[in-house]
């Protein structure tokens, strides 16, 4: 891992203070860059999410998913839990901590809007960490390259839908050509304009592509790391005035990515699958495509959104909850092998 994927949490607790105090000190500054808008799209915003998302839909070749036959337990596990088991539990997690255990220690105004960006969270699996997940693991890197190609191909079709029936469930209005747009913004464009890149790049030789993208890899995260100071600079006075808010939101996260990998674990050592594709089968299973869940919450909700903030927890907690995921994988080996 890279020193900004590795302490990813470290940065982005820096980016809540720096984002806090710079909200504070000139509001006015922010509140320029919040008018900044075209269609309801903050263009400031919208661009740094493109520098996000295209260096990493570049690494996935889209031509390994006619490999998938060879990995059909493990792809179809991985399917299962991210498109069939991952969104609904969050959901039910969401409705059951935000709308009801904790929600009298929440703003009642905000509570919908939280509920909304941990659905969001949930609804696209990750594309570009699981690769470093499943190097972590030793995992079959074909496997883990055919299943993000094919995951990313179902999730320029089934996202809208699956965000709109979750949130039509939770009673959260949210316009259909909204929802769309934001697919088309930050899904399907970035997509194309990330292989179109990547033929070209590809054009000049294997080495010359490895080259360049460990020169603009660090852009991604650097991208995101912008995006959070501002959020937090917009969401500062709420964060002061309800600190518990980002614990409460961590709970649900917490619980479903350890659910969702337990799962996919188990249901891989009983298909009798190899460890080195459970292992990453359960990671992709249960880690997040957060870079898309905060555009898209962005986009539907607006940057000073309940909805905005919870999809920034996920990217708060996501490395040290994978790194540990990773940990257990590699530690019950011996168990899963014996099975």
């Amino acid at each position: 891992m890279s020193i900004f994927e590795r302490y990813l949490s470290i940065w982005v607790a820096i980016c809540i203070v720096v984002g806090i105090v710079l909200g504070q000190l000139i509001p006015s500054v922010f509140q320029v860059i919040s008018q900044i808008q075209f269609a309801q799209v903050n263009l400031p915003i919208g661009l740094l999410i493109w520098v996000m998302i295209i260096p990493m839909l570049m690494k996935v070749d889209f031509s390994t998913i006619n490999k998938v036959k060879q990995y059909w337990r493990g792809i179809g596990v991985t399917l299962f839990i991210n498109w069939a088991v991952k969104p609904f539990s969050m959901a039910f997690f969401a409705w059951l901590f935000i709308r009801g255990i904790f929600a009298s220690y929440l703003p009642a105004e905000n509570i919908e809007s939280y509920i909304a960006g941990l659905i969001l969270l949930a609804a696209a699996p990750c594309t570009a960490m699981v690769f470093v997940w499943s190097r972590l693991t030793q995992g079959d890197p074909l496997f883990t390259l055919s299943q993000v190609a094919l995951n990313d191909t179902i999730m320029i079709v089934a996202f809208a839908p699956i965000v709109g029936l979750l949130l039509g469930i939770s009673a959260i209005s949210v316009p259909w050509m909204t929802l769309i747009t934001s697919v088309i913004l930050y899904i399907l464009i970035p997509v194309l304009l990330a292989q179109f890149f990547r033929v070209l790049l590809l054009s000049r030789g294997q080495k010359h592509f490895d080259f360049l993208m460990s020169k603009i890899g660090p852009w991604s995260i650097s991208a995101l790391l912008m995006t959070l100071v501002m959020l937090f600079a917009f969401q500062g006075q709420a964060i002061l005035d309800e600190p518990r808010i980002i614990a409460i939101l961590a709970i649900p996260i917490l619980i479903q990515v350890i659910f969702n990998s337990g799962f996919a674990y188990w249901l891989n050592r009983l298909l009798g699958e190899r460890h080195c594709v459970a292992g990453p089968s359960a990671l992709i299973g249960a880690s997040n495509f957060f870079e898309l869940a905060v555009a898209t919450a962005i986009g539907l909700f607006g940057l000073h959104s309940g909805a905005a903030l919870a999809t920034v927890v996920g990217v708060l907690i996501e490395v040290p909850l994978m790194l540990c995921v990773v940990g257990i994988v590699n530690r019950s080996k011996a168990w899963y092998e014996r099975g």
